[in-house]
């Protein structure tokens, strides 16, 4: 018999939440013979929407569409899976299941404690994200008693990471790029992902070489004012250096996941630079090693459970990095609290990382540049391969064995409702 599932999440938008809300659906259609089903679409900050007409996107409106059905005519779910950040959990099935990536820094808020204790489980994307979650601890005192006691989570947490991808007929892509080597960096203009300096480091480091950095970014709805914005920002970060010989693009606005992938591996593209102050996972970062770029990345969070082999050892340029307090301007109520800490990368620490990327590359070092980052490419797609991951994130919503035995059990109690009763002397 199977369950019926209900999955809350922001599954049409383009956004982290919305690929880790395709990727649950994906693993659900991997066991439709497990599970019957069912969406609630919910928005993600002010991200466009996928508009693809692909089977996957037809699937999910007609299941929209019968799931508005169904719960009109008062349906209930057995479970529901939801993608959001934990603010958002609420017991609404038989068993009820939180899927986050939103944990990026050091502590998480007591809100997420306690709507992650109503749940029946937890799944996150990363190490990082669960020792957090689970090392977060907070000291009250009962309101009836006045005792104190400890605020911990108690529900058991699961990590499954994100799967590889594989492509067909990729776009070709016209960068019209002045020059061969080109440094690659993807991430929004917000506190987090460190984009100031990034450039403002790149251009120090280069202003005087025929080296390029190709910024893919976007801000809210991708439109005129926003690329706007984006270009008086970098104009501000390079006007110290008008005479550079280096240069800095702008790729805005959305990409396809296949013309994604044809940036990574633009033969113009010889390396990605990841300076964030904390990931829950690093999809781009993901996206961009195991396509075989190199990476120069901060040393920290979620990005580590790809980028660092089975055997503990680093497969990217790591950059050293200080924790410390979050920027004021980031603290979130109930979200990103004041007493959580951030990874800052260390200036000397990047310059000198770009720079001996740079030289490994252009001198085919072996066991650096794109040797590694080749080694590192086959090492993601044997670890995180679809079917691999697929498996993995349902065995996680239900245990297949478990699940085996009770299908059993429930055919073995209907054979014998059917069977006539028979008398024995």
């Amino acid at each position: 018999m199977r369950r019926k599932i209900i999955l809350k999440a922001p599954v049409l938008t383009r956004s982290g939440y919305g690929e880790q809300s395709r990727f649950a659906l994906r693993s659900l259609r991997s066991r439709e013979d497990l599970f019957d089903i069912y969406i609630q679409p919910l928005r993600w900050g002010q991200t466009s929407w996928i508009n693809e007409n692909t089977e996957e996107r037809r699937w999910i409106d007609q299941t929209i569409e019968k799931t508005i059905g169904y719960i009109q005519q008062g349906g209930q779910f057995d479970i529901s899976l939801q993608v959001t950040i934990p603010n958002e959990w609420e017991p609404i099935a038989l068993t009820n299941i939180g899927y986050t990536a939103g944990i990026e820094t050091t502590q998480v808020a007591h809100h997420w404690i306690e709507k992650g204790n109503q749940m029946d489980k937890i799944i996150v994307v990363s190490r990082h994200a669960k020792n957090t979650f689970e090392n977060t601890e907070y000291m009250g005192q009962d309101a009836n008693t006045g005792e104190k006691r400890h605020l911990r989570l108690g529900t058991s947490i699961d990590v499954v990471n994100y799967p590889t991808k594989t492509y067909e007929n990729l776009p070709s892509l016209d960068l019209e790029l002045a020059h061969d080597f080109n440094f690659l960096t993807v991430a929004q203009f917000g506190p987090r992902k460190n984009l100031p300096n990034t450039v403002k480091w790149f251009v120090e480091e280069f202003h005087d070489e025929e080296v390029g950095l190709i910024i893919k970014s976007n801000i809210a709805r991708n439109c005129i004012m926003d690329r706007e914005k984006l270009h008086y920002d970098l104009k501000n970060f390079i006007s110290e250096y008008p005479d550079k010989k280096c240069k800095v693009y702008l790729l805005h606005g959305d990409m396809t996941d296949e013309e994604m992938h044809a940036l990574y591996i633009h033969p113009q593209v010889k390396a990605l630079v990841a300076l964030p102050h904390g990931e829950g996972f690093g999809l781009p970062i993901f996206e961009a090693a195991y396509s075989g770029l190199p990476i120069i990345a901060t040393a920290w969070s979620g990005q580590l459970d790809f980028l660092v082999d089975k055997k503990g050892k680093e497969q990217f340029y790591g950059v050293t990095y200080d924790l410390q307090a979050v920027q004021d301007n980031v603290i979130w109520e109930n979200v990103i609290i004041k007493e959580s800490m951030w990874a800052y990368p260390r200036e000397q620490s990047v310059k000198e990382h770009m720079r001996n990327c740079y030289n490994d590359i252009l001198s085919n070092s072996d066991d650096l540049g794109v040797d590694r980052a080749t080694k590192l490419a086959t090492y993601i797609h044997d670890e995180f391969a679809a079917e691999k991951k697929y498996k993995e994130f349902c065995n996680a919503i239900a245990d297949e064995e478990a699940l085996g035995i009770e299908n059993w059990l429930m055919a073995l109690d209907e054979d014998v409702k059917e069977d006539e009763i028979v008398e024995y002397e």
